[in-house]
């Protein structure tokens, strides 16, 4: 094996130096006696001799003059040691604080969601769980008329949902998922037919009444999810309010109305009474990561950066094949 490979994992730093050797050093730079330092450092008198007399090869000049009556740095050792010192308290806080940020990734973390787990959001769960073993990941359906109500609470520490979001106290993360809307309706609407053909717009909404979420979700959200009007103007009929998702896709397919959903949700949802049938002239749906601002933690950070190294690749994925069609 070479030298290089020899030293490896015995805390060599830049120049061939090691750390025990530093250590050592300021130890009796600042004892100024071999046996006391032998004591802090936990070795023998002579394991401290040998640590010093490695430090000085490789500097190349005596560090430290020692004789039977007193130990004493050089003015090389003083100059040395006044260098070293905060040099070597930025290194010690360095290890600190990453071993309090692995200390931090122990425990739970609870993740809310709304939509379907596929694509970038499920590879990010199995990513997270690969990499942190020591976090026990939790999931929990959040209902739809109640996106942001369980991070408040507390009942899970981040939650994806749909946009937008508005919320003073939470964070919104990564936002992924970008789709164009679809319109789920029975298969026997009059409509359904013709969305089939690709003739689906924005202005078709008014004659289809929408199923929309009920409270606690706030106003502007729920307008988004169902809007009141077309993008022209038109007045859109109200549907039925509705709790969760699956309450809504009864009544879809029941024929009470429609509802607007993302590409996924409709993919994940496929049931024969219901046609789900893009819509255009309507914003891109897309789905966000929130969280408290006040109880940020270093396992939410992680995941949020690892959907957003996801969500980016699948986007530029996603480019590239556009432009290869």
């Amino acid at each position: 094996m070479s030298g290089a490979h020899r030293t490896k994992g015995r805390g060599v730093v830049g120049g061939g130096l090691e750390i025990r050797e530093l250590e050592c050093f300021l130890v009796v730079a600042e004892e100024l006696h071999f046996g006391r330092a032998s004591e802090r450092l936990y070795v023998s008198q002579s394991r401290v001799s040998q640590l010093i007399a490695a430090l000085e090869r490789r500097v190349g000049a005596r560090l430290v003059e020692r004789t039977s009556r007193r130990v004493a740095l050089t003015p090389l050792g003083v100059d040395f040691r006044a260098a070293l010192v905060p040099a070597y308290g930025a290194l010690r806080a360095a290890v600190e604080e990453a071993r309090a940020a692995a200390r931090g990734m122990a425990g739970r973390l609870r993740i809310g969601f709304q939509a379907p787990w596929v694509g970038a959001l499920m590879e990010t769960v199995t990513d997270f769980q690969d990499r942190f073993p020591e976090v026990e990941v939790e999931l929990a359906e959040l209902p739809l008329s109640d996106p942001f109500g369980a991070v408040r609470r507390g009942e899970v520490d981040t939650a994806v949902v749909m946009l937008p979001v508005l919320e003073k106290d939470l964070v919104l993360g990564p936002v992924f998922s970008r789709q164009r809307h679809r319109l789920a309706l029975s298969v026997r609407h009059p409509l359904a037919g013709v969305g089939a053909a690709g003739k689906l717009t924005a202005e078709d909404l008014a004659t289809v009444p929408l199923i929309s979420a009920a409270g606690p979700a706030p106003e502007y959200w729920r307008e988004v999810q169902a809007p009141t009007r077309t993008p022209g103007g038109r007045p859109v009929p109200r549907g039925p309010v509705v709790r969760t998702l699956q309450e809504g896709l009864s009544l879809t397919a029941a024929g009470r109305g429609g509802m607007l959903l993302c590409g996924t949700t409709g993919e994940y949802h496929r049931r024969d009474d219901i046609v789900y049938l893009p819509v255009g002239d309507l914003p891109a749906s897309a789905l966000g990561l929130v969280w408290r601002r006040d109880h940020e933690t270093a396992r939410i950070r992680e995941f949020a950066r690892g959907l957003a190294d996801r969500a980016g690749r699948a986007r530029r994925v996603e480019g590239v094949e556009r432009m290869a069609g």
